[in-house]
Formats: C-alpha cells, sequence, structure tokens
C-alpha cells in the first residue's frame, strides 16, 4: 500500500485555513447582524450646531439668526479704507554713517523701521527727531523721505 502524500505540516496549514475561513464568516454575519444599513435615512443626517461643530441632533430654532442675502460676502472681504496719516513721526535709534543705514523707532507705536541713506533728505544722527513716510521694501517696510524736526 501505498503512503499518503499528505504531511503533518501539510495538514496542520489546512487546518489553519479551513479556521480563518469559518472566523472571517462569522465576522462577516456579526457585521451584518448589526449594522444600521437600512435603518432608516435619519441615521445619515449630520447637523451642524451654533458653534460650527457637527451633531446628530437637529439645531434650536430659538437659537436661529437671520442673514440677509446682502450681507453674505463671497470672496476676500472688502477692507474698510482708513485714512492713516503717511508722515509718521519718531526718533533716530541708530544710524551708521559709514555704511549708510540705521533705524528709526516710531513714537506711537515704538516700531522700528529700517533707514538707508538714500531715503533721507537731510543729515540726521542718533537721538534727532525726525517725521518719515513709510514704503514697502525688499525684507519689511523701510523709513523714506526721512526729515528733522
Amino acid at each position: 500500500m501505498a503512503k499518503s502524500q499528505q504531511t503533518f505540516s501539510k495538514i496542520e496549514k489546512e487546518k489553519k485555513k479551513l479556521k480563518k475561513r469559518e472566523e472571517k464568516q462569522k465576522k462577516k454575519e456579526e457585521r451584518r447582524a448589526n449594522s444600521k444599513k437600512g435603518s432608516g435615512f435619519d441615521n445619515m443626517i449630520a447637523y451642524v450646531d451654533e458653534n460650527g461643530h457637527l451633531t446628530d441632533t437637529p439645531p434650536d430654532p430659538s437659537k436661529k439668526k437671520k442673514v440677509k442675502a446682502e450681507n453674505i460676502e463671497i470672496g476676500i472681504p472688502k477692507r474698510e479704507h482708513i485714512e492713516e496719516d503717511p508722515i509718521k513721526k519718531g526718533r533716530v535709534a541708530f544710524f551708521n554713517d559709514s555704511k549708510g543705514y540705521g533705524f528709526i523707532t516710531e513714537q506711537e507705536s515704538q516700531e522700528k523701521f529700517f533707514v538707508h541713506v538714500n531715503g533721507l533728505m537731510q543729515e540726521v544722527k542718533e537721538g534727532d527727531k525726525v517725521q518719515f513716510e513709510l514704503e514697502m521694501g525688499m525684507k519689511g517696510l523701510n523709513a523714506v523721505r526721512v526729515k528733522k524736526i
């Protein structure tokens, strides 16, 4: 009589495969039994509350706000044009004559602005009170048209 072609390890592998298939089938049936599929449209609806968060409960109608369609801005909101005096006042905090640049501290905001010798109308030195205008430079706002007060 001939020996069987199946070894012990082959039999064990087949048992494991069969066990995995059975477990997979059980999980599939369990999911099917517990699924909410077909339970209704109401379970699929999501609401947004007054704070902008998603919830499953409808919003309270008493907290509803009326919004006019004209007030809705699509895109970038328009800036309100504020007339600002372009001439600012400040004090020269640092100025290097040999290199031709320095910094001016604005009186109101205490912000420092770069100033180059080309932006000067008169010669200045450290501690001088000046008036100036601002222009956008390569690395930020620069003081230009600088005059002593």
